[in-house]
């Protein structure tokens, strides 16, 4: 288990302050992650990946971007919990916590624990996946890394802003991105060097999260080296 502690940051539109859970690695030190949630909030699966990215020397910080409808959502995987998540998802503002990113990534590179370290990036799953890349078109992260992000297709205008790397990891199976929409993320990154898209042939939405219905290991293996290579490449 990785030290861990809560931090509030300050929303750059100045409507208030939301918290971000924060995973230390061994050695206390290292570059900043955000990590992006899925839609059932800062839950204990988030808590376990972010665990899981300090352990490799990253601090690992996770905000609460469903802070404005509900601080502090953390719902589980049952059909109540899925039931909530959606409405949650339905009533949240993308642009908004496209800022609140940017405000945690200013405030994460702030960190005593990061201060070795001048740049920071972004992962995200779901949801989250959606909010990396448009954290890679709308804010200064210098790698941003999205899992089976939902939407992506009816925002790639955005593409021409990104200034870091961006890395997508698509699931074959993923009835949210369907392959209609995973032609048209591909068409648009063609040519884009900062831009690298994995396909995961066979699996499914979610095929990363930990003891998830569609958890498959082999993807989730392979994924994990192609993120940590590129946060190491971008970060380190």
């Amino acid at each position: 288990m990785s030290n861990s502690q809560t931090i509030e940051i300050q929303s750059t539109d100045g409507t208030g302050t939301f918290t971000a859970y924060v995973a230390l690695p061994p050695s206390g030190k290292g570059p900043a992650v955000v990590i992006c949630q899925e839609i059932f909030g800062v839950n204990a699966t988030m808590r376990e990946v972010a665990d899981g990215f300090a352990q490799e020397g990253f601090v690992a910080v996770v905000p609460d971007l469903f802070w404005r409808l509900e601080p502090g959502v953390q719902l589980d995987y049952t059909p109540d919990g899925w039931q909530k998540a959606f409405g949650f998802f339905n009533n949240f503002d993308q642009d908004v916590g496209t800022q609140d990113i940017a405000a945690t990534l200013r405030d994460a590179r702030a960190l005593p624990e990061c201060q070795d370290y001048d740049k920071a990036g972004v992962v995200g799953y779901c949801l989250g996946g959606k909010m990396a890349y448009l954290a890679a078109c709308r804010t200064d992260a210098a790698v941003s890394v999205g899992y089976y992000g939902t939407g992506i297709e009816n925002k790639l205008e955005e593409m021409d802003n990104i200034q870091g790397q961006l890395v997508l990891h698509f699931a074959g199976n993923d009835e949210y991105c369907p392959p209609e929409a995973q032609a048209k993320i591909r068409a648009a990154a063609e040519g884009r060097a900062n831009v690298t898209i994995y396909d995961y042939p066979g699996v499914q939405h979610a095929f990363s999260r930990p003891r998830g219905e569609h958890y498959d290991a082999a993807a989730d293996a392979l994924a994990r080296e192609r993120t940590l290579k590129a946060l190491r490449d971008a970060l380190c």
